[in-house]
């Protein structure tokens, strides 16, 4: 008798949990009996959960190798779409195995003796890949619709801190905030925003709680963290569309390892966010919360000091005013084997740009130009009544954006539906609906609960209470005294700290650096807060500095 393989593919979840790989196999064995193949239990490859759009696939990979080596007579397969959706790759594949004299057969296709068997051969294999492409379309299509439509369904589940309430007769699919994970999102957006706290503390700080993930895990990785604060949802904002699909651009090492090819060649990357749909669901943290967390962001990936071994003060904050390229630190040696350090503009290095330098900005000394910044932040910082209008500010912002009122809020909520729900089980028995009995047994229920819902906020309000006494201990004019003690004493890193959260960049040109705080200044500062210094020995001309608020 004649070996032959059998090869079999699902694509989805789906398709795996009704067993339809297996019923194919069970066809498949029986088609072998009936036309005289023998096939050994070794010869029988399943792809479960792998497309018919792409080629490489492990068990098809095992059936060329089979049919290379001359170990078999026959490969069957239950459809042609199973063996490929993409015409091209079904052409190439029985030309492969006809080229070494191997029998492609079908279970539900004509076997292709004749020219009429082999077009219609060509048109299953034409009509499946017009069909994977019709329904791809069209489901594509039918999420966008709904998710401009407003219906969260598209989202197919609930990001953390949430409950997917699943679509019913009377009501259509909606998400419901989970109040225990909700707390967790409020703790790590404060963390983040208020303590300024790094992901990897935060992250560190839930483990150490044992604090539970969405699936039930008590280690939180960084990545988790990093999704939560990037996540527009918990601002009341979930979007649809963020991500596509996109060919894999290189080849990464874990790749390498598996012999440079994976089941997946496609990668994730996100989409433009003027592309994304937008969902109303109900909010957890405040937008100006979730503002404050974006920038931080954003700027933390912007000074991640990476493989930096010598950090300076402004470095990753410079903006070239010629050609909008940043500045970067570069050194040189002098005659008596000193290290000198400079920033230069990326843009006038002529060996990065095909027709040459975009810009002429000249080399500036990283030691001059951070020792001049520094002295404009300490004289800002020395500035009570900046320091004075920006604490005002802070208060009020603090208060209107804390978590204790929202925590308050679902309180009360909750204490105002046992209430009721006490007055009406009390109308029940004064109209004769229930029994003394039933009244007995549950009104004690009722009053537990409010009154565990009343220790809260006795508790929440002398949280309240301490909140206000330390925000009215805040001192400006000890505040400034100890800035005048400490703000010298200061290593690098915590004089970059303090520089990032004052200023947001640093704009570098031929006459005039201008420094963007984050913080409003003075009218009279910004017209008459002008100085000349000469960063660079050989310079015919002074540059001025300028300070206003971005």
């Amino acid at each position: 008798m004649k070996t032959a393989a059998i090869y079999t593919r699902v694509s989805s979840d789906q398709q795996k949990e009704n067993k339809t790989i297996d019923s194919q196999v069970d066809a498949l064995l029986e088609f072998a009996k009936e036309n005289g193949y023998v096939v050994p239990e070794e010869y029988i490859f399943k792809d479960e959960g792998y497309s018919g759009a792409i080629l490489v696939r492990p068990g098809l990979e095992k059936v060329r190798d089979l049919s290379a080596e001359g170990q078999i007579q026959a490969v069957l397969v239950y459809s042609p779409d199973r063996l490929s959706r993409n015409y091209a790759y079904q052409v190439v594949l029985i030309d492969e195995f006809h080229s070494c004299g191997i029998e492609v057969m079908f279970v539900n296709s004509p076997k292709a003796e004749t020219p009429e068997e082999a077009l219609l051969l060509q048109f299953q294999g034409m009509i499946a890949e017009y069909e994977r492409a019709m329904i791809k379309e069209r489901s594509r299509r039918g999420k966008r619709f709904k998710a401009k439509s407003g219906n969260v369904s598209v989202m197919s589940g609930a990001p953390y801190g949430y409950k997917y309430i699943k679509k019913t007769d009377a009501a259509a699919a909606y998400y419901e905030i989970n109040e225990q994970e909700a707390s967790v999102v409020r703790e790590i957006y404060r963390l983040y925003t208020d303590d300024f706290c790094s992901i990897g503390a935060v992250a560190r700080a839930l483990t150490a709680k044992q604090v539970p993930t969405k699936k039930g895990a008590t280690i939180w990785e960084r990545s988790t963290v990093w999704g939560i604060l990037r996540n527009p949802a918990y601002c009341g904002k979930a979007c649809f569309g963020k991500t596509e699909a996109s060919p894999r651009q290189k080849v990464i090492k874990p790749l390498r390892a598996k012999g440079g090819y994976s089941s997946k060649n496609k990668c994730t990357k996100e989409k433009p966010r003027e592309e994304w749909i937008e969902l109303s669901v109900p909010a957890i943290v405040s937008q100006a919360t979730f503002d404050i967390a974006q920038e931080r962001l954003k700027s933390n990936k912007l000074h991640a000091q990476r493989n930096t071994v010598v950090l300076s003060l402004v470095q990753g904050m410079m903006v070239c005013s010629e050609c909008g390229y940043a500045l970067y630190r570069t050194a040189t040696t002098t005659s008596a084997k000193n290290k000198i350090y400079y920033y230069r503009c990326f843009g006038s290095d002529d060996y990065r740009f095909e027709g040459g330098r975009k810009c002429t900005c000249k080399p500036i000394r990283q030691d001059y130009l951070d020792r001049i910044v520094w002295e404009q932040i300490v004289a800002l910082l020395q500035d009570p009544t900046l320091i004075q209008r920006e604490v005002e500010k802070r208060v009020a912002e603090t208060k209107n954006t804390s978590p204790l009122l929202h925590q308050k809020a679902s309180f009360e909520k909750q204490r105002g539906k046992a209430v009721q729900a006490m007055d009406k089980l009390l109308d029940a028995y004064q109209e004769g609906l229930i029994p003394i009995a039933q009244l007995r047994k549950r009104m004690p229920e009722l009053q537990k609960r409010v009154n565990t819902i009343e220790k809260d906020l006795e508790q929440l309000k002398a949280h309240e209470l301490a909140l206000d006494q330390r925000l009215q201990l805040l001192d400006v004019a000890s505040f400034t005294n100890q800035i005048d003690q400490n703000l010298h004493q200061l290593d690098i890193k915590e004089k970059k700290k303090i520089l990032r959260l004052l200023v947001k960049e640093i704009i570098v040109g031929d006459d005039l650096i201008d420094i963007k705080h984050s913080i409003p200044l003075k009218e009279a500062e910004n017209e008459n807060n002008e100085k000349s210094y000469q960063l660079c020995t050989k310079s015919e001309k002074p540059i001025a500095f300028q300070h206003h608020f971005k």
